[in-house]
């Protein structure tokens, strides 16, 4: 799909919303997109010095038109379309005042500083809501604002660790294995969306009380609640689950198995799907089997199980595998790499990668991950790519703060602001 910066795209569902972004790096900036996505209008505040860490975290940077690296990374890029940014310096009491000024104009601010830092600034939730109501504040911290670990830093690599991912995440210490983090920043993305759900739950209840409120949001919170069934196995039960690399812990056989050209995915679900993969098979013996019959027998059982069914998948190849059990409606899939998964006609059928113009790459455009979410009536837009640091403060604080230019070039000499360059 290509979208371009002067095509119309419709309003969204959420036009007219106008979210101060003071985040970085990926939990916010992945709430602010979705917002962004959604139609709000993002104010995405950035340092004057190099604007969001991310755009410095790479290779790879987009290449301009003579091949040489932008300072666009693809992290940079992965979380920040349809955003207008804003360089201003927080540490200036000019600068503050110039949030404190865009704050009175927003429905919704959303920052991830350490705890107290915003409030040091007079940027903090009791002195910005006093100034504008019906302000809706999201804090976004590694460990949330109390607490024994409120002061800490929080990344998601370690958060990943202290919540109890990475205990469930690999290879079986027998066949050794280590606990091993997710190959992307799952905690900072789950973190975002939570963000995104409690801010637009904020949202529909301002629309009767009239008033904002304040949340609070941690990547830990937010990891720990991810651990779903295995989190609330371990309650029931009080026994700690371990690793079972690609395994499923109650539900067998639910794993990669080896073909004669690579790994598949087998994920039987039921008995009578089991039956029917044995048949597939060639070993209608699994499927009789009193230790196999049922799928507590298969879980209770699977060491015998699994190194059985592994010596029958090795004779066909992945693509007969796959060919064969889904005709039978057996589940199963391939283990793709992303190139695979870009190429893929359903991956392309549904739009999952996004083209946007972007004024200096080398192509004129940079192709992006698409939103998964479809909206029949007011469906998501692809407004504008990713901006470079500082290409909207002069226009937003002419628009929203009714600057003159004087104002702006003496804010920009002053090293208040940075002007950027325009997109």
């Amino acid at each position: 799909m290509t979208a371009t910066t002067d095509t119309p795209q419709g309003k969204g569902p959420l036009n007219g919303l106008i979210v101060l972004d003071l985040s970085r790096i990926l939990a916010g900036p992945t709430c602010t997109q979705i917002l962004g996505d959604l139609g709000a209008t993002i104010i995405k505040i950035e340092r004057v010095d190099r604007g969001d860490d991310t755009r410095g975290w790479g290779p790879p940077f987009l290449k301009d038109k003579e091949g040489k690296e932008t300072r666009e990374s693809a992290y940079y890029l992965s979380a920040n379309r349809n955003k207008h940014s804003v360089a201003i310096d927080l540490s200036q009491p000019a600068g503050a005042a110039l949030i404190k000024r865009l704050a009175e104009k927003a429905d919704v601010l959303i920052e991830n500083f350490k705890v107290g830092d915003l409030d040091r600034k007079g940027l903090g939730y009791e002195e910005l809501s006093a100034l504008n109501p019906r302000l809706i504040y999201c804090s976004i911290t590694g460990f949330g604002q109390t607490g024994p670990y409120a002061q800490r830093a929080g990344y998601d690599f370690i958060v990943q660790g202290m919540g109890g991912i990475m205990s469930l995440t690999g290879e079986t210490a027998e066949n050794g294995g280590i606990p091993t983090k997710v190959g992307v920043g799952v905690s900072d993305v789950i973190c975002g969306m939570y963000a995104a759900n409690a801010i637009l739950a904020a949202t529909v209840e301002r629309t009767s009380s009239g008033k904002g409120q304040y949340i609070d949001i941690s990547l830990l919170d937010a990891q720990v609640a991810w651990l779903i069934n295995q989190g609330v196995a371990y309650l029931v039960s009080g026994e700690v689950p371990g690793r079972l690399g690609n395994a499923h812990p109650t539900i067998v056989p639910y794993e990669t198995f080896p073909a004669s050209d690579g790994q598949f995915i087998l994920a039987v679900g039921n008995d009578a799907q089991f039956q029917r993969f044995c048949k597939v098979a060639n070993a209608p013996e699994l499927a009789e089997d009193p230790r196999f019959v049922t799928n507590a027998d298969r879980v209770r059982n699977r060491k015998e199980l699994i190194p059985l069914i592994r010596q029958q998948t090795v004779f066909k190849s992945c693509e007969d595998w796959i060919t064969e059990l889904e005709a039978v409606g057996v589940p199963c899939g391939p283990v793709n790499d992303l190139k695979q998964v870009f190429d893929n006609p359903q991956v392309q059928h549904r739009e999952m990668k996004v083209t946007l113009e972007h004024p200096t790459s080398n192509t004129g455009t940079v192709d992006l991950i698409g939103s998964p979410m479809k909206l029949s009536r007011t469906p998501v837009t692809y407004r504008q790519a990713p901006p470079m640091l500082g290409a909207h403060t002069g226009e937003i604080l002419a628009g929203f703060l009714d600057l003159d230019d004087d104002t702006i070039s003496k804010l920009a000499e002053d090293n208040i602001i940075d002007l950027g360059a325009s997109t």
